[in-house]
């Protein structure tokens, strides 16, 4: 409710009975409801726009030369791919000109189930981001792996009525949806009684299957691939968002289906981004700069990470720059390179010139004792060896850049009966080893794409039910990557021979570290480096693409702590290809 002292205030400013907080003069202000730019003082009361016209204020602040657009809004993220705290995490983005995300916690849920979607509630307390909560519908994500926690309808329904939270986060368990599966549906109806949004996760599915997604009451879709399956999503109604992250890059292939017609039911999202790459390009402003470049009006550009994104949440006083509209908005030097000078959050400048504000930022500390830590049985050399009944074998093929993997058979090298890696034909060996509930699960399966020369590299960070993921040369590199993790509690790192080149430690839920986002900046550097020593190549982020390879969810073949999946028949399968 809207104490009304403050909404008094708020007229009174509008009708200039009495002065504003902040009047911000002489901007160009885009109006991303016509499309066009207006001029006139933005008058500011209590960290809203109470006016566009004339005004007198406490506070002038000169925007000549500037050009005035909303704060922008990511609409799809997963803050804990940053591998940050939420608290960190907004200086980050904010730097990049968004001041309001929609999270869905769906990694730390599947580790530490309603404490973890908690945690981050509580992280997110008091910051000058406005962080919005999808809760996560599908915990676990399959029945085809062992992740933490469970999920129902039950459990979800407390944080219901929270503020920060807009509803059901990527609906990715299509067979419960088509199946009208009792769970699912229950999910499904207790959010539509509370008025939230569902999003959607239609990797691989069709068009007229896209019928059930909407007749659910899931009304977007980050996973589209190409043109067509975008027309089709737009077709049927729904909201399209367009991704660009560090891994997935579907703005090039997707760029063709936005028109004048359709722009307004279109969306930028990041999706799963590593720090570097956010510090490095940014965030959604990023995604912005590129569909600039690539022929797309800037207006439209900015109104699909502005009013668009608004709308698709019911985010009713954010979006825009307009009477009643929170102050929300970035100064820019340029409108054609998105050139950010300062960015406000409710009035207040939170960056000037490339420069965080720290003061806005609140010294509370949230203890992540309560979270699970690691809990994973030791690991032997035997229990890594793939034993082959033929040399033909179910290979994961890796595509740079890309969430999709491809399933191919191929001869691989044997001795004394197992799998042998091979530098030289690039089939790495890969396994899965569960880290929840100490089941001794180990999956283990042959890739190729990663051009590892030697050494391993292991990681905590594994979708979706992040249990320990590790490729190398040999069962000795793997073995010394695994011990260094569940030491550690979870984390990155490059090991080569005996020595451990480089690692990032991951104390929270074994997905997101302690320190600020300047130190963790640096460790992915030295991880970086240690990469290259042992043969990793430039053109794709290789734990990240390592994170992907357990996720079930995405064609064509995966890898979890079970043993090898496909997507195809939905259903695990044999290493060896039986001659």
């Amino acid at each position: 409710m809207v104490d009304f002292s403050i909404l008094e205030r708020r007229i009174l400013v509008a009708g200039k009975k009495i002065p504003a907080d902040v009047v911000i003069k002489q901007g160009k202000i885009l109006n991303v409801f016509t499309g066009e730019f207006m001029e006139g003082d933005i008058a500011i009361v209590d960290g809203m726009i109470a006016g566009i016209g004339s005004y007198a204020g406490n506070e002038v602040i000169d925007a000549k030369d500037k050009i005035i657009v909303p704060g922008f809004i990511d609409g799809h993220v997963h803050i804990e791919s940053s591998m940050l705290l939420p608290r960190e995490f907004a200086k980050v983005v904010l730097q990049h000109g968004v001041t309001t995300v929609i999270t869905d916690p769906h990694e730390i849920a599947n580790v530490a189930g309603t404490e973890g979607i908690q945690y981050m509630l509580d992280d997110s307390k008091d910051l000058p981001l406005d962080i919005f909560v999808m809760l996560p519908s599908c915990v676990p994500a399959t029945p085809f792996e062992t992740n933490g926690a469970r999920l129902d309808a039950e459990q979800l329904l407390p944080f219901m009525t929270h503020p920060q939270v807009l509803g059901l986060a990527e609906v990715m368990d299509f067979p419960s949806v088509a199946s009208a599966n009792k769970s699912m549906v229950d999910k499904l109806a207790a959010t539509q009684s509370y008025g939230g949004v569902i999003d959607g996760h239609a990797a691989g599915i069709g068009r007229e299957d896209l019928n059930i997604y909407m007749s659910a009451g899931i009304r977007t879709d980050h996973e589209s691939v190409n043109s067509k399956e975008a027309k089709d999503r737009l077709d049927l109604g729904m909201y399209l968002m367009i991704r660009e992250g560090t891994v997935a890059k579907d703005l090039e292939e997707l760029m063709p289906v936005i028109t004048v017609q359709n722009s307004r039911r279109c969306l930028f999202v990041t999706d799963d981004k590593l720090l570097d790459d956010l510090i490095e390009e940014g965030s959604v402003d990023h995604i912005v700069r590129l569909a600039i470049q690539k022929g797309l009006n800037p207006i439209l550009a900015i109104q699909m990470v502005t009013l668009n994104t608004a709308e698709c949440f019911g985010l009713r006083n954010l979006g825009a720059v307009a009477p009643g509209y929170q102050a929300d908005f970035l100064l820019l030097d340029d409108l054609e390179s998105v050139a950010i000078h300062q960015v406000y959050k409710k009035g207040k400048c939170i960056v000037d010139k490339g420069q965080i504000n720290h003061a806005e930022f609140p010294k509370v500390q949230n203890p992540s004792a309560s979270l699970p830590k690691l809990h994973s049985k030791k690991v032997t050399l035997k229990d890594i060896e793939i034993p082959l009944c033929s040399r033909t074998c179910n290979i994961i093929e890796i595509i740079p850049n890309s969430l999709r993997t491809h399933h191919r058979r191929e001869s691989v090298k044997v001795q004394d009966g197992v799998f042998c890696p091979s530098t030289e034909n690039d089939l790495l060996k890969l396994a899965v080893i569960e880290r929840h509930k100490a089941t001794g699960n180990v999956g283990l399966g042959i890739v190729k794409g990663f051009q590892l020369q030697k050494g391993a590299i292991a990681s905590t960070v594994a979708h979706d039910s992040h249990n320990i993921v590790v490729v190398g040369a040999s069962d000795q590199e793997m073995l010394v990557a695994v011990e260094h993790v569940i030491k550690t509690n979870g984390g990155l790192v490059v090991v080569d021979g005996k020595e451990v080149l480089a690692a990032l430690d991951l104390p929270v839920a074994g997905l997101m570290s302690e320190d600020t986002s300047e130190a963790v900046y640096q460790a992915l550097k030295t991880l970086n480096s240690a990469l290259t020593s042992i043969g990793s190549p430039k053109t794709f982020n290789p734990f990240l693409m390592l994170s992907f390879l357990t996720l079930t969810v995405i064609p064509e073949l995966k890898l979890t702590d079970k043993g090898l999946f496909a997507f195809n028949s939905f259903s695990h399968i044999d290493v060896s290809v039986k001659e």
